[in-house]
């Protein structure tokens, strides 16, 4: 299986979700849409920190208006004259080894991850597998590429410690391999400079952590964005960056995120060359590299999950949820050591402020700011610290048994599956990497394998507890951010036209340097 497979695993889905027009194309009374054209949005070009309007500009001094594009990005409908479609195979050829095949084609990011409205959710899905695969949704998912590296980096240490240990004594050394408080099996190293990598657990043997898709198949966002272009919506990715390290060089993305490609396999874009037509539709550089340093920003600072009201029946199905070993795997907070989004959005239930849905959300800045003369302020990631609360995964593969087996088309199975984080799942139905679970319960006793006694324990709960433990669930839920008041729009309900104006958004134009220059 080839690494173009990873990116194509779980995207997009048959049934089109909410988009946004280009309203330079289609203008309107109303006034909505993306207010910039494809060729304003890739404006100066990727350009440098002094180049106004190239991404690194907007990414270095004026990062809001670059996240905001990147959402507009997503959302945005590509058309065939700007190189949409077809996709791999166009629907033929060896699907055994070209898994792209089964994917769908989509005009949009926004048409396998469009649910809530608006935003980078979930609701495609695709037969890359023959029982399918759901698009999960993209909420938190910057903070996921960073806790994966950061626990990758950790291990990766460890192995280097005992392997200098094993060197210096002439004698195996084997270390227990943890991360982040999560416990990922043994390693021995042994004199001459070999590993024995067979008892370690739930990562592969080269310990490099791939947060991305149910399978754990890739390492970094801006892989993500450029195998998706590519994989859904026949779109080619100009990417000199990632092609250095997919030949073994090592890039830092403008979102700071370290790809070596002598330590890693990096997966390819489809070319680095402007000039050239891979997908031979007749037209060149559809997503010249500015577009993707502005996706790969977005997802970064993008919005983890919130929570929804927190009551006596919550609070003990939380309880329950650790009494019944589910926190085991589902680990609810992890550190992160150096955080590179500028901002982190707190939403939850609010019935007083969440003025349309009961939910507020409160945005804090992560950034810096650095005067150097030569434009506007730089604002960079402060990069601190920063706990993930409510995340509940473990970044590991487990063998959950037979019911979550997934069959390929080259008539192998797949028993290990990344942990689901739990994040958002009260709003994501259905359940599993193939959507064959419509509910929570469904899917909590289809559990077997290593998760056998959580799922026995649960089964014998009284119903109180168990119900309990669904509203705990439940609880945990996205959100659309046009719909949702924040510190950045509060709304107003007495305002005219009010609830389908004056509802509130977390409305990141008020923070560009110019507001009044909408995206």
């Amino acid at each position: 299986m080839n690494q173009r497979t990873f990116i194509l695993a779980a995207l997009c889905g048959a049934a089109a979700q909410a988009q946004l027009i280009d309203a330079t194309k289609a203008p309107n009374t109303a006034g909505e849409g993306i207010h910039k054209s494809l060729s304003q949005q890739i404006g100066a070009g990727r350009g440098d920190i002094y180049t106004p309007d190239s991404s690194l500009y907007l990414i270095r001094r004026d990062p809001f208006r670059s996240i905001r594009r990147g959402r507009q990005l997503f959302q945005r409908k590509f058309t065939r004259h700007e190189g949409q479609g077809p996709t791999i195979g166009d629907g033929s050829g060896d699907i055994n080894t070209i898994l792209g095949i089964g994917a769908g084609l989509a005009d949009s990011c926004a048409g396998c991850h469009g649910r809530p409205r608006g935003s980078a959710g979930f609701g495609g899905d695709v037969v890359t597998r023959p029982d399918s695969r759901d698009a999960p949704h993209l909420f938190g998912l910057g903070l996921k590429e960073m806790l994966a590296d950061e626990i990758t980096t950790a291990l990766r240490a460890q192995r280097s410690a005992a392997g200098a240990a094993a060197r210096l004594s002439g004698r195996s050394s084997t270390v227990r391999l943890t991360a982040k408080g999560i416990e990922y099996g043994f390693l021995t190293a042994n004199p001459d400079g070999s590993f024995d990598t067979t008892r370690v657990q739930g990562v592969d043997p080269d310990l490099r952590v791939r947060p991305f898709f149910h399978h754990g198949g890739t390492i970094s966002i801006r892989e993500f964005v450029a195998g998706a272009l590519h994989g859904e919506m026949g779109m080619e990715a100009v990417d000199a960056d990632l092609m250095r390290a997919s030949r073994g060089g090592r890039i830092v993305t403008p979102s700071g995120m370290v790809l070596d490609g002598s330590l890693d396999s990096i997966e390819a874009p489809p070319t680095d060359d402007p000039n050239a037509d891979p997908d031979g539709d007749g037209v060149k550089n559809e997503v010249p590299a500015a577009l993707v340093d502005h996706l790969e920003f977005y997802l970064l600072n993008y919005f983890k999950p919130g929570r929804d009201e927190q009551n006596t029946a919550t609070r003990l199905g939380r309880h329950v949820f650790d009494r019944t070993g589910c926190a085991s795997c589902h680990i609810p907070d992890l550190l992160i050591e150096h955080d590179r989004r500028v901002a982190d959005v707190e939403t939850a239930h609010d019935p007083a402020r969440g003025i349309f849905n009961q939910l507020f959300a409160t945005a804090a800045p992560l950034f810096r700011t650095v005067s150097d003369g030569r434009g506007p302020d730089l604002k960079l990631p402060a990069l601190g610290t920063f706990l993930v609360r409510n995340i509940f995964t473990d970044f590991k593969r487990h063998d959950l048994g037979p019911y979550f087996h997934e069959r390929n088309y080259d008539g192998t199975t797949r028993t290990h599956l990344m942990t689901t984080a739990l994040w958002g799942v009260g709003s994501t139905a259905p359940y599993g990497h193939d959507g064959r679970s419509m509910t929570l319960k469904q899917v909590i006793l289809r559990h077997g394998g290593e998760a056998q006694h959580s799922r026995d324990e649960y089964a014998r709960l009284n119903e109180i507890e168990r119900e309990a433990l669904l509203h705990f669930l439940n609880s945990l839920v996205l959100f659309p951010p046009d719909d949702t008041a924040s510190t950045l729009d509060p709304g107003n309900p007495a305002a005219p036209g009010f609830p389908q104006k004056g509802h509130g958004a977390v409305k990141l134009t008020v923070l560009f340097n110019n507001p009044a220059d909408v995206e």
